[in-house]
């Protein structure tokens, strides 16, 4: 088979050949040793590498025929040659790549707002690199430099706590970070407890069990001082014995069994409970059926998040929804924003929503 040729001139690359079985991967091998390189395409279209780097890096200035442009990325196309993206940087070319740090790649809360980030991101023609960190204070303080050297112009933080600002633009969800060059993207925590607990002191709860996040979260002490500020509102006692406090770092239902297993083997009376997220809640719900109690008939359970199994779960979640994937869609903006140098702002907030479903309703004398 002989060699591709661009306007009659003799190919010094490798072909690019279809191949099935063993030859294809025999060929891959090939190619992997011999992939072609910026001087390689330069002595095969016998411009200078500099010609050829300028097009496919779109450097503005310089006068190059529409025919040889179009020659070039021909022969680019055809043998696959990719120009390097920290040489886009070199010579001052937005790369358009950006860095997203969050706890876990897993389902849930982190997923939805990722998803909604995402999709802005690749919208604006934006490449973003993911990371997770679980917490890890050596990871938290080595991945944004990680991700600078690797040519990322700005970062994504979602449930991240940064003990530091980093040196490239930055825009957190739930960060809850007084740094000024940072922008937070989080939840009107207060708002989140008056339609929680409103929601079950109109229901004629009294006895509540109140769950604590863990201190791994950032949501943790903003959501928890605002259920202690409402509770004091409505009248509502938070009972020492009647708090669970979270302390396993996952995003697993178990995290909710242990605290409702162990209230309930103490004796201890109550009627609903107000879990830290929906995780936690379908943890609190199997705990109750395993103690033969019923929800909502014995014990009311309400969630935070609204995340996609809320609505499937047996009985169907009574929550506080935060709008996940708007607030990933509008820290992505606020990234972009900045690093096209416009002014945004350090603090954007959105409102939760009350969402009714089957696990809660109104306090009986049973329990």
């Amino acid at each position: 088979m002989s060699k591709p040729t661009i306007k009659g001139k003799p190919s010094k690359l490798p072909a690019p050949v279809a191949q099935k079985g063993a030859n294809a991967r025999s060929h891959e091998r090939t190619s992997e040793t011999s992939r072609p390189s910026l001087k390689m395409l330069a002595e095969h279209l016998n411009l200078s590498p500099s010609t050829i780097s300028f097009v496919l890096n779109e450097v503005p200035g310089r006068s190059i025929p529409a025919a040889t442009r179009e020659r070039i990325r021909e022969a680019a196309r055809l043998f696959n040659y990719q120009p390097s993206l920290i040489a886009r940087k070199l010579q001052g070319q937005r790369i358009k790549t950006v860095g997203i740090l969050l706890p876990e790649l897993g389902e849930g809360y982190h997923s939805q707002v990722l998803s909604g980030a995402g999709d802005l991101f690749m919208k604006q023609g934006y490449f973003y690199f993911t990371v997770h960190h679980l917490h890890r204070p050596e990871l938290l303080a080595t991945y944004p430099e990680l991700l600078q050297a690797r040519g990322v112009e700005g970062i994504l933080a979602i449930d991240t706590h940064l003990e530091r600002a980093s040196a490239l633009p930055t825009v957190l969800v739930a960060g809850h970070t007084e740094f000024k060059e940072i922008s937070n993207v989080v939840v009107d925590s207060r708002m989140g407890a008056e339609l929680a607990l409103g929601h079950l002191h109109a229901l004629g709860h009294r006895e509540i069990v109140f769950m604590r996040g863990q201190s791994v979260s950032t949501d943790t002490e903003a959501r928890w001082e605002a259920t202690l500020g409402v509770a004091a509102k409505l009248g509502l006692k938070v009972r020492e014995e009647l708090v669970i406090r979270l302390e396993k770092d996952s995003h697993s239902p178990e995290i909710g069994y242990p605290g409702i297993r162990r209230i309930v083997n103490e004796g201890r009376h109550f009627t609903a409970v107000v879990c830290f997220n929906d995780v936690s809640a379908m943890g609190t719900i199997r705990a109750l059926h395993d103690c033969h109690l019923r929800v909502p008939e014995d014990v009311s359970v309400i969630g935070y998040d609204d995340i996609q199994a809320a609505a499937f779960q047996v009985p169907s979640l009574t929550t506080i929804r935060q709008p996940l994937p708007q607030m990933g869609a509008i820290a992505a903006q606020a990234l972009l924003d900045k690093l096209s140098g416009k002014p945004t702002k350090s603090r954007f907030q959105v409102n939760p929503e009350l969402i009714v479903r089957e696990s809660t309703s109104r306090a009986t004398a049973r329990r």
